[in-house]
Order: C-alpha cells, then sequence, then structure tokens
C-alpha cells in the first residue's frame, strides 16, 4: 500500500442553485471568507494561484494550484496542485434535488515530509482530518449562498484546528 496516495469523493446536496455553486466553486480567492479551513488563498495569474489549508490537525498545508479546466457549460473546475500535495482536484456541479450536485474528487500525494513519516500511523487521522474540512466546506458554502445572507459564510465557525 501507498500510504502516502491519497483519493477522496465527496458530494455536497445544496439547496442553492447549481449557477450560484459554480460561480462561488470558481472564486479560490473567496474560499476563505467561507470555507474555515481554507485560511488564505492568493491569485498568482489568470490560471495559478497559492492556498494554505489546516483543519483540526495541526499541520498546515501549502499547495499551489493550476486550472487546467474552466468549463462553466459542463459545470467542471479541474485544477493540478504542487507542493505539499501533488495530483489534481475536480469539482462537478450539476443539478440536484432542490438544488445542486457538487461532486468533488481528488487524486494527490502527499509531499510535505512529517506526514509522509507519520502516514504509516497516522493515515486514518489525515483523512477524518479532510473529511471534517468537507463537511466545514458544504456547511460554510450553504451559508454563503443562502438567499438574504450579508456577510461571509462560516465566521466564527473556525475550529481549533486545521490541516
Amino acid at each position: 500500500m501507498d500510504w502516502n496516495h491519497y483519493r477522496f469523493h465527496t458530494v455536497w446536496e445544496l439547496t442553492a442553485p447549481p449557477d450560484a455553486v459554480f460561480a462561488a466553486l470558481e472564486r479560490p480567492v473567496d474560499y476563505p471568507l467561507w470555507w474555515p479551513q481554507v485560511r488564505s488563498v492568493v491569485q498568482l495569474d489568470e490560471e495559478r494561484g497559492t492556498a494554505r489549508i489546516r483543519s483540526f490537525l495541526p499541520v498546515g498545508l501549502t499547495v499551489t494550484a493550476r486550472a487546467v479546466r474552466h468549463d462553466p457549460v459542463a459545470g467542471i473546475l479541474e485544477v493540478r496542485l504542487g507542493g505539499d500535495l501533488e495530483g489534481w482536484v475536480r469539482w462537478t456541479v450539476t443539478a440536484g434535488s432542490g438544488g445542486a450536485r457538487a461532486v468533488y474528487d481528488q487524486t494527490v500525494e502527499v509531499r510535505k515530509p512529517l506526514m509522509r513519516r507519520l502516514a504509516p500511523l497516522c493515515r486514518p487521522l489525515f483523512r477524518a482530518n479532510h473529511a471534517a474540512m468537507m463537511r466545514a466546506g458544504r456547511r460554510g458554502l450553504e451559508g454563503r449562498l443562502r438567499p438574504g445572507r450579508s456577510g461571509p459564510a462560516g465566521a466564527g465557525e473556525r475550529g481549533p484546528g486545521e490541516i
């Protein structure tokens, strides 16, 4: 088993319309406004940016993302990752029952030395950490897109830790 290789698949059922969900997901620079574990995003140019993420474990990750697919008609956003995680992430946004369905797929190799060393013992914790981050992201985005919402969603929802 490759302890440092991860595949994640998460589905968010949201009450907002698909176009609103896609519009929010295509603006990663705004993720820190609604996703507590996304600590910062810096846009480097039209296609690249860096992000710092941290969930409940006291281990932060820094990644560089490069857009490889932006298809509003198909509802697909895909980026390549480098840095502490190397691989790809794809959002697929479609109509769902009562709103939108946002599917998150990720395949990555952990590059952060500390996490690589701890992987044989901590892999279940790393997966739980990711799951907690995804749950908070769904709640934050749902709040951000709620009609009549003013101000950033998730403010005050930051947990005690980060990825």
